[in-house]
């Protein structure tokens, strides 16, 4: 008991030591042993490193997981060390809404079978950001996060006893500049004339209590000098190692880019290959349009209309004189008959429109070759 009162006050005592030091150093009153420039640097850096990995991580984490609850919650089970339920994405979602809407319609019917194509393509969709979401925290939100609440912990704690060290030195500096004043001051020589000779007695005596002051008072700095610069020493490798963070968050950062622009592939090809499927399918709008058409104008000749639907002829089509553009190929594109045009990336043809031909198909021309091209797949230039 008395041992930790001892502790106690000796731990009161040296922090109100370091408090009076740090306010007369605030107040201008005390002087402060600064650090050399090239430590200052690593301080700073290591300050912006910081500063920024902790933005760039609050900010992966809103792209990956825009959700706050869902943020939160993954972060209750993460500090209960419990394994969080698998979560179904947007996309995912979407596309099981797609599909059970086309049960319901009929997946015979034109919408019905478009929104089975949809919605699994919106399902691979969704699987594809669930694996770039699961691959970049892996890759790369991790090792952040491990620098933020490990590497950079420890630097702070080391970085706060230096400073606490640095004002036991400060004090002490201060501790023996005092001491080494009043024995100056007690070390003058009295008149013998105007001092009575006990005076001069006490004088003698004060002066050897000040030179044992100063005495202790310089042991006390040397060790608390040897202390500041072996924690310096050990401030400065740390602060050093943020150099090798540098690289280990660059290549954290490579494999993050590995992994978006792999996702962002895979979508889109899901894209291509959904266009491709897509237009195939009976245009349904299109036909419905020439239904409303053909019956206007039987009702307005007073005749019965029936519907009939004229095959485009390829062969037939001639380019018109005027209106032909040069069009860039974007993708590959296979012909699913023989009135379309196969198509390569980056080939240059000649387009152009023919009349009753739906908006989002134009004849395209390469050679001696003719045939429907997909507007989508195709940069119309000037």
């Amino acid at each position: 008991m008395d041992f930790n009162v001892k502790k106690l006050a000796s731990g009161a005592g040296l922090f109100f030591t370091r408090a009076v030091q740090y306010t007369e150093e605030k107040l201008g009153q005390a002087e402060r042993t600064e650090l050399d420039a090239h430590f200052e640097n690593l301080m700073s850096r290591a300050d912006c490193t910081k500063h920024w990995t902790e933005k760039i991580y609050r900010q992966t984490e809103y792209l990956l997981q825009p959700n706050p609850s869902a943020r939160i919650e993954e972060f209750l089970y993460e500090k209960l060390d419990m394994k969080a339920p698998s979560r179904v994405t947007n996309a995912e979602l979407l596309g099981q809404y797609m599909e059970d809407a086309a049960k319901e319609f009929g997946a015979g019917t034109p919408y019905g079978s478009t929104l089975l194509k949809v919605g699994d393509c919106e399902r691979r969709l969704g699987a594809a950001e669930r694996e770039f979401i699961q691959t970049s925290a892996i890759s790369f939100l991790n090792p952040l996060r491990n620098f933020l609440e490990g590497d950079w912990r420890t630097i702070s704690r080391e970085r706060r006893l230096l400073e606490n060290l640095r004002l036991d030195l400060d004090a002490c500096k201060a501790r023996v500049k005092k001491a080494k004043a009043a024995e100056a001051k007690a070390g003058v020589a009295p008149d013998f004339q105007e001092t009575r000779p006990r005076n001069y007695v006490l004088s003698a005596s004060a002066s050897a209590l000040w030179t044992e002051e100063v005495e202790k008072a310089e042991q006390d700095l040397r060790l608390a000098q040897t202390e500041f610069d072996r924690q310096a020493e050990v401030t400065r490798l740390l602060l050093e190692g943020i150099s090798s963070t540098h690289v280990n968050h660059l290549r954290c950062l490579h494999e993050f880019v590995e992994a978006q622009a792999a996702y962002y592939k895979q979508g889109h090809v899901h894209m291509l290959e959904l266009q491709k499927e897509l237009g195939r399918l009976p245009n349904a709008f299109a036909l419905n349009s020439t239904h409303s058409v053909a019956a206007a104008a039987g009702a307005s000749e007073g005749t019965e209309s029936p519907v009939e639907t004229e095959t485009l002829k390829i062969e037939e089509v001639q380019a018109p004189a005027t209106g032909t553009r040069k069009a860039k190929v974007l993708y590959d594109y296979d012909a699913a008959d023989s009135s379309e045009l196969s198509l390569l990336a980056d080939e240059l043809i000649t387009v152009y429109t023919v009349p009753g031909m739906d908006s989002d198909w134009l004849i395209g021309e390469k050679g001696n070759q003719k045939g429907k091209v997909p507007v989508t797949y195709l940069e119309l230039l000037s």
